[in-house]
């Protein structure tokens, strides 16, 4: 994902889980890159791993990484108990900037 260059933003970052195997886990990574090709050791943003279905928020400070560009999402998933089948998770990573909700909501209200 594309950021707008030199934008000091606080993100919200959602992790929707739909569907998942039981006895499952998957754990979600976000990374900045200046250029696309350097993503770092380590995340700017690591969500607890998670193994039910549910929307997971968390927020992320672009100002504290003022050089990050872009977004990477990445993202690993396990399985214990039951070997014979691959994990399975249905999810999405969303982000929108802080307060991009109630900026919408004003605009409705006033075009009403």
């Amino acid at each position: 994902m594309a950021l707008d260059a030199g934008q000091c933003k606080l993100l919200v970052l959602t992790l929707g889980i739909d569907r998942v195997l039981e006895q499952g886990a998957l754990q979600v990574n976000i990374f900045g890159s200046a250029d696309k090709s350097d993503w770092g050791l380590r995340p700017l943003l690591a969500f607890p791993p998670k193994s039910y279905c549910g929307i997971y928020s968390q927020l992320l400070n672009l100002c504290k990484h003022p050089n990050v560009r872009y977004l990477r999402v990445e993202w690993k998933m396990s399985r214990w108990g039951k070997p014979a089948s691959d994990p399975l998770f249905e999810f999405s990573v969303f982000a929108e900037e802080s307060g991009a909700r109630l900026k919408a909501d004003e605009a409705l209200a006033a075009t009403a």
